[in-house]
């Protein structure tokens, strides 16, 4: 509130609760059109966008003029009286009695982002800036609701965040994929890939938990899917079976798509979402056996041997024929990681799901059933020629009250990007980064 006039200083997004009243906002010149006597400037403050009328016989000429010819994202505080108008965005307009300009961008060096067509390569040097716009901030607050969402499911149902450290002594799901840094004493250290193997010694103390937090993979893909740096929703649960594991995955998609649906519509507007397709989200959902997919793959006339893992094409071919998220369970051993229970019915398959999106937007979560006998993870330790010591600790778990676990991990800017229906995942993440992108 400004101390000399009293007038309360709101954000864009709460002008409706003050109509008729003078109020002042503070934030950034979206846009201007002018007309004779008469500007309109638009301002945006992060929280919505509000069209201003300014008439120059209510303000000081100099200032007048000043509001006239500003520039792109200059910062200004406006005031003035709040009315309703229907035909605006947000349902509102404020009749300008006052402005500040706080600082105007220079004209020699104007904001580099301007309405027309730009390359991606452009924006994305520029993403400091790009996030301004109103398709990349309608993606962020998305990526919010979808973040709030999935963690108040987790809190209303028993889970405890439990954090789990970035740096680690080992891999999570193979070396391969590893960024190495150098520690104290020579030492090695790596990005974690996944919380999951800290996760599951925080079940046996909480029972029920989740972590939440970025994620890397030294992975050479220059997919539309792949990030280097990601965020994963990481349950794990105590005693739960891969049968408990996909129903809470199934539960949990269905709140959180609802829940977008119910508050982000003006978002999903924005970004020209077909929001039909999303709301034919509902449970259950369609589950494929690995068995049965390889065979609809073969019958598609894909090249597929049984025993390999699905590429991008194959995700798109199975799950292009529901409306849904599709589980397909019971993959091979052999290409899942050394923490997947085998499958009692046929040991050459783990007891594992991953979900996959619609829209060909592939696999937006994974997770098993954990292996809980000592001798027979150690024994995939040694099959995957993966250092012991490193995994010391995690050994122990299996020699001091063993139990049955099971857990899965959501990777958040796939769930955004289908979400979202965003071609490619780079704009699903404040800034992204990928095999060539490490600026801004």
């Amino acid at each position: 509130m400004n101390p000399e006039t009293q007038v309360p200083h709101v954000r864009v997004s709460d002008v409706g609760r003050h109509e008729g009243e003078t109020v002042e906002i503070a934030g950034w010149l979206y846009n201007l059109r002018r007309s004779g006597k008469i500007c309109f400037p638009q301002v945006r403050d992060g929280s919505g966008l509000i069209q201003c009328v300014a008439v120059k016989s209510a303000l000081p000429e100099e200032l007048f003029e000043t509001l006239k010819d500003l520039t792109q994202e200059s910062s200004l505080i406006v005031s003035g009286v709040i009315r309703e108008e229907a035909r605006a965005a947000g349902g509102f307009e404020m009749d300008v009695d006052g402005v500040e300009i706080v600082q105007k961008v220079s004209e020699e060096d104007p904001y580099p982002i301007t309405p027309k067509e730009h390359g991606v390569d452009f924006l994305m040097d520029r993403r400091h800036l790009w996030l301004r716009s109103q398709r990349q901030h309608a993606i962020i607050r998305v990526r919010h609701e979808i973040i709030k969402a999935t963690r108040d499911y987790f809190d209303n149902n028993g889970f405890t965040l439990v954090d789990t450290p970035i740096f680690t002594p080992a891999a999570c799901e193979g070396t391969t994929t590893l960024f190495e840094c150098n520690y104290f004493d020579d030492e090695k250290a790596y990005l974690t890939q996944s919380g999951q193997l800290y996760n599951e010694a925080n079940a046996m103390a909480f029972g029920k938990v989740y972590c939440f937090g970025p994620t890397f993979r030294a992975e050479k893909s220059k997919t539309r899917r792949h990030l280097t740096e990601f965020w994963m929703m990481e349950p794990e649960w105590a005693w739960a079976t891969l049968e408990d594991i996909i129903r809470l995955e199934e539960r949990l998609l269905v709140a959180t798509v609802g829940r977008v649906l119910d508050r982000c519509r003006e978002d999903l507007k924005i970004v020209e979402r077909d929001t039909t397709k999303l709301e034919r989200v509902k449970g259950p959902f369609p589950r494929i056996h690995y068995n049965d997919a390889v065979r609809i793959l073969k019958e598609a006339g894909r090249e597929f041997e049984w025993g390999g893992d699905f590429g991008a094409p194959d995700e798109t071919e199975l799950s292009n024929r529901y409306d849904t998220p599709i589980f397909v369970t019971h993959y091979p051993a052999a290409v899942k990681a050394f923490y997947m229970e085998p499958d009692p019915v046929d040991p050459r398959l783990s007891l594992s799901c991953d979900c996959l999106a619609p829209e060909g937007y592939g696999e937006i979560i994974g997770g098993s059933q954990r292996e809980d006998d000592y001798e027979k993870i150690l024994h995939r330790i040694r099959e995957e020629k993966l250092p012991e010591e490193a995994y010391d600790w995690y050994l122990a778990l299996r020699k001091y009250g063993t139990f049955p676990h099971s857990g899965f991990g959501l990777g958040l800017e796939r769930t955004v990007a289908w979400i979202c229906g965003t071609p490619h995942i780079r704009e699903c993440i404040p800034f992204p980064r990928m095999m060539h992108r490490l600026r801004p």
